[in-house]
């Protein structure tokens, strides 16, 4: 199947005279190039790190996950043990949540990280039994489940003030997080002299950054991101 969408190549060498010499960097991008062969395809940004693979705090491959979120972007690497043996890094990777493939094993994403993330999916488990019981205890207090929450009355049942708010800090912190993810870009625009509303909407729709609810940029979203910027 032809590679098709934003792509974000992220390479990593072990050695720093690998990395100055460019050794085993320029098959990696060798593989990467040809994953990529056909198809409609865009490789926005391009990372390279020096660092051993036993270390998880690679800044690189943070900057790469931090682009792959800020252009809607998958990851691509040329071979899975360019991004770590460690399996608790790969489930980090999965709640960075960013798509990734490996050239050398195109469906590793899918099946290396689902075996690696049996211990968090364990505690997913964990969590939706709780969840599970907490629903079966609201139904038996008489709450109807499903659509607008309904009494055994068939009155509307009020959330609490204490759930709304609740609600109302997850939505303000993802909110938050994607304002961050953003930040970067409009940041090199105003360095750049690029400062009115407008423009910056402008240059962040020339890169093919995509706004948090989709569409194009508006001179008034990138004022609501700068507003969570200054926060």
């Amino acid at each position: 199947m032809a590679a098709t969408g934003k792509w974000v190549a992220y390479y990593r060498v072990s050695t720093d005279k690998q990395g100055k010499s460019g050794l085993g960097l320029q098959a990696q991008r060798s593989a990467v190039e040809t994953y990529l062969n056909g198809g409609d395809w865009k490789l926005v940004k391009e990372f390279t790190e020096v660092e051993s693979g036993k270390r998880s705090d690679r800044p690189q491959l943070q900057a790469a996950l931090d682009a792959c979120r800020m252009f809607g972007a998958k990851l691509v690497i040329a071979k899975l043990d360019r991004l770590s043996r460690d399996a608790h890094f790969l489930l980090g990777l999965e709640k960075a949540g960013v798509d990734f493939v490996a050239a050398d094993m195109p469906n590793a994403n899918r099946l290396t990280i689902g075996i690696m993330a049996m211990v968090a999916d364990e505690e997913r488990r964990m969590i939706s039994a709780r969840t599970k019981a907490a629903l079966q205890a609201a139904k038996a207090r008489g709450v109807k489940l499903g659509g607008r929450r309904k009494d055994s009355q068939g009155k509307p049942v009020t959330l609490t003030p204490d759930v709304i708010a609740m609600g109302r800090e997850a939505i303000a912190k993802r909110a938050q997080a994607k304002a961050a993810d953003i930040a970067p870009a409009i940041r090199e625009l105003q360095a750049a002299g690029i400062t009115s509303l407008t423009a910056i909407a402008v240059g962040l729709n020339d890169q093919g950054i995509p706004p948090p609810r989709g569409g194009q940029w508006q001179a008034v979203q990138v004022s609501r991101v700068l507003e969570r910027l200054a926060v």
